[in-house]
């Protein structure tokens, strides 16, 4: 029990320290959590370090997966699930069987369906990979689309290898391996949205934002223990449920819940994540070990290690440019349509009835040709190059799932300590060779930046958005219906915001607590335009949750100071 304390508490400290480091030299602090494994698990005195592959596919990855999808905007997910849903699906499963193909003819005695199966663990990329991606300045858009497709490809991945491993022992057709996944995907999705929905309506019962964050923990497991009992993909249900949460929060949770969520589930990532990369290094030792007892050549193993990486960086190539091109494609057709969206825009705001429908009817059209106005406008801004391309095609890199998925290998398949250091290599050599090139590739192929003329006369019309929701909630009190009555006794002066004139230190401390009021009505207010400015999709996510992170600030800020009026 000591000897398991001492060596948790080193790598806690080795976390941190890494971490700490990492922004002084500029090197990203996962690379040097795998460099320092492999040092230390290379040294004559350190013991093999073996993991159980269920404690990462079971334990550590599900609670990451759904920390990057609630961090991931909702809105972006929705835009780019194109290019997402192909480099998750498509090219996962065209890389499995390519790479399959490579590795039953690099590999004597291995066959079709093993090679398929060493395929489909080094496909995926890893969404503990892509914080690196997030160091380098490149735009939020290729962010999105790393971050989106490393969320989902590893359930598509973790199809293919069980019924590769099935159909190394009995035939499994075509159909059958679809149905398996369209089953695993679809029981997934529905509990993850469900869970994502129940963990909103009980969390924004709960006070206590320490009881709220524990809730929280728990959810990434609620979801994806059912969806694996199910035989569905406990991965994907987390994700799912973590992006149902993501939408939902700013709407139903209080600042101080969500700000201590995120502190917390920050914290949870630094360590969750560290440990991965530490423990990518330190298990070499023991994978090299288990090869050499097998005879099996270690020149060899690096021989087919490199062969698997340059292949899988060469199909990701050759899928990524027929992507980037029909993504222009889109942007063009959608270009082309912008004149008469506008048009039916204006027709419809000079008319809300009529031949047009009901007023909720036309509501509904209204909101639905801004969303598909404000999709066009941010295509054609946010456009996709060879330079964006080069950065989508370097930045897809191996890690956490490629080292779970390859000790998941049953103990009769055909050499598996050479295919298992294969894809230990294969992800650990992702890591150092693209990871720590990325920065440099970056500087010189300089993709696309945000322009700073359109993101200031965004900023702009941003403000009128708050100004505007500031002076509806003036207007409100100025009403004569009883509520708004209530309103101004509560705000004192609308058009000022001070207190009315007091003649008592209560009644002047209802006149501040009355000012108090008003401010949160208004932060209230500017919080659901911006969060309908979310929806409609007129602003970059970026944006938007800078803004919104200003208006928890003030309000929790205004919370801690004084009682509310009711309590005088």
């Amino acid at each position: 029990m000591e000897t398991f304390l001492i060596i948790a508490v080193l790598g806690l400290m080795v976390i941190a320290a890494s971490s700490a480091i990492s922004e002084r030299i500029r090197v990203a602090a996962p690379l040097l959590l795998v460099a320092v494994g492999l040092i230390v698990s290379l040294l004559p005195f350190v013991p093999a370090v073996p993991v159980e592959p269920e404690w990462i596919l079971a334990g550590v990855l599900p609670p990451l997966l759904y920390s990057a999808s609630v961090s991931m905007p909702s809105m972006d997910f929705r835009r780019e699930f194109t290019a997402i849903g192909g480099l998750s699906v498509v090219l996962v499963v065209g890389s499995s069987v390519l790479l399959g193909l490579l590795f039953a003819w690099l590999i004597p005695g291995l066959g079709l369906p093993w090679g398929i199966a060493l395929g489909a663990i080094v496909s995926p990329t890893d969404a503990v990979a892509t914080s690196i991606v997030k160091r380098v300045g490149v735009s939020s858009r290729v962010v999105s689309i790393l971050e989106g497709e490393s969320l989902l490809n590893d359930a598509t991945a973790l199809v293919i290898l069980r019924s590769a491993i099935a159909g190394a022992a009995a035939s499994v057709s075509l159909w059958s391996v679809a149905g398996t996944f369209l089953y695993s995907a679809a029981v997934a999705v529905i509990i993850g949205f469900v869970i994502g929905k129940v963990n909103l309506w009980v969390r924004s019962r709960v006070t206590d934002s320490t009881v709220n964050t524990v809730l929280s923990f728990t959810v990434p497991f609620v979801a994806s223990i059912p969806a694996e009992l199910l035989g569905a993909s406990g991965l994907v249900a987390a994700v799912v449920a973590g992006l149902v949460t993501g939408h939902g929060a700013a709407r139903v949770l209080s600042p101080r819940h969500r700000l201590s969520d995120a502190q917390n589930w920050h914290t949870i990532e630094l360590v969750l994540e560290g440990a991965v990369f530490l423990v990518m290094g330190l298990e070499l030792s023991a994978v090299i070990q288990d090869v050499q007892a097998d005879d099996a050549g270690i020149p060899i193993a690096l021989g087919l290690a490199g062969a698997a990486l340059l292949a899988t960086i060469l199909v990701r190539a050759a899928y990524v440019a027929p992507l980037l091109r029909g993504l222009g494609r889109r942007a063009k057709r959608g270009a082309a349509m912008k004149g008469r969206i506008d048009s039916l825009q204006g027709r419809l705001a000079t008319d809300s009835g009529g031949r047009q429908g009901s007023p909720s009817r036309v509501q509904r059209l209204t909101t639905r040709l801004t969303r598909l106005s404000a999709d066009i406008d941010y295509f054609l801004d946010e456009r996709l190059g060879w330079r964006e391309g080069v950065v989508v095609v370097w930045a897809g890199m191996r890690g956490a799932v490629t080292l779970a998925a390859a000790q998941t290998l049953p103990e009769n398949t055909p050499n598996r300590s050479l295919l298992v250091l294969i894809a230990f290599l294969v992800a650990t050599g992702s890591l150092l060779l693209q990871g720590g090139t990325l920065t440099w590739l970056v500087a010189l192929v300089k993709p696309r930046t945000p322009d700073l003329i359109d993101e200031t006369e965004k900023r702009g019309r941003l403000l009128f958005v708050l100004e505007q929701a500031a002076l509806a909630v003036d207007e409100a009190a100025e009403t004569g219906t009883p509520a708004a009555h209530g309103l101004r006794a509560a705000i004192g002066s609308p058009a000022t915001g001070s207190p009315a004139a007091t003649d008592s230190p209560i009644d002047e401390a209802r006149g501040e607590h009355g000012g108090k009021r008003r401010t949160l009505a208004v932060i209230q207010a500017q919080r659901r335009a911006l969060l309908d400015a979310r929806d409609d999709g007129e602003f970059s996510a970026d944006m938007l949750n800078a803004a919104l992170a200003v208006l928890d600030a003030d309000q929790i800020s205004i919370e801690l100071k004084g009682a509310p009026v009711d309590e005088l």
